[in-house]
């Protein structure tokens, strides 16, 4: 098969003729139709997150059908369309397992970080960290969902009832977390690079009330912020436009230093809290929602060769939405 491979931090991926992998009992075999471009595979890519499998093929908002299914296998059958999110393992056993926190599991692995991912025509994942979809679901719309989605849908949780809701950084997860709090009755503040006129129009037809530049402050004050860009500056920003006892949700995996800032932005039982991974009860919660609100994906779709590009194009702000990888 073609897949795009890491083979150093910091390089650019290198299309490769490599073996399908195997299923193993607990695994099913995955025809890739479509992969979302995701900016934690930017994180790994560039070397920002340690110790990625090496050589590695990226990509975990992985859309397609099942080929094969391992002997222990019960619940799909080949020809099943489904999706694979960014979690691919956990423990079982550890006390965050045991909670029902599993995406905090000390023991957690990654599909397109320590598990060669979905920038490939197959895949290989374990059974239980598998969504199934509807099957004449389009791949493209549906990618961004099982990462994107997913995360967004984690983050608006976080923020408990609040009315008035912040995003920062307005691509992939904002688009999609912003239908489903204005299907929720939310009003969305968009926040953007400075001067990024596309971004700010791509939100106010989102459905966003109000869209500027990240340095500004909205016309309310905020209930809650969502943080998706990975810029540590924008938490002290913020905080400045929340009312009191509001919340900061820092959605990325990864951010640059906080800069120092003063106490009484926070005061006033302000908070900051992060997002990390997800869980699979997310998963099956979001996607059943995902269906109800109805989620429209804006999606920019490249050819799996061009992953560079589309990487390239992520990592400058000219993607609005979500760039997908497709197979075909």
């Amino acid at each position: 098969m073609r897949a795009m491979v890491l083979e150093c931090a910091g390089k650019p991926l290198v299309l490769r003729q490599v073996d399908i992998p195997l299923c193993g009992p607990e695994q099913v075999l995955i025809r890739v139709r479509a992969c979302a471009v995701c900016r934690t595979d930017l994180h790994v890519c560039d070397g920002e997150l340690p110790d990625p499998k090496l050589p590695l093929i990226p990509g975990h908002e992985i859309v397609g059908d099942v080929m094969e299914c391992g002997s222990l296998v019960t619940e799909f059958r080949q020809g099943d369309r489904v999706g694979v999110p960014w979690l691919g393992y956990i423990c079982g056993r550890c006390s965050f397992c045991a909670r029902g926190n599993e995406n905090l599991c000390d023991d957690a692995r990654f599909t397109g970080y320590q598990i060669d991912g979905g920038y490939a025509e197959y895949t290989v994942a374990h059974h239980r960290f598998v969504f199934m979809l509807e099957h004449d679901q389009s791949p493209v719309a549906a990618a961004p969902l099982l990462c994107a989605g997913l995360i967004g849908y984690r983050s608006l949780r976080m923020t408990g009832d609040a009315r008035r809701l912040g995003i920062y950084g307005f691509g992939s997860a904002a688009h999609i977390v912003s239908q489903v709090a204005r299907h929720e009755g939310r009003e969305v503040y968009a926040f953007t690079r400075p001067g990024d006129r596309i971004a700010q129009n791509f939100a106010e037809n989102t459905g966003a009330v109000w869209a500027g530049d990240a340095d500004m402050s909205p016309p309310e004050l905020l209930d809650a912020a969502i943080i998706y860009a990975p810029v540590g500056a924008l938490i002290p920003a913020a905080l400045r436009s929340l009312r009191k006892g509001g919340i900061v949700v820092c959605a990325g995996i990864h951010m640059s230093n906080i800069p120092e800032f003063p106490y009484h932005i926070l005061w006033g039982e302000r908070s900051i809290k992060s997002v990390a991974n997800l869980t699979r009860r997310d998963g099956e919660e979001f996607l059943a929602l995902a269906r109800t609100v109805p989620i429209r994906t804006e999606t920019e779709t490249f050819s799996l060769a061009r992953a560079n590009e589309a990487l390239s194009r992520l990592r400058s702000g000219d993607i609005h939405g979500t760039a997908v990888l497709v197979m075909d």
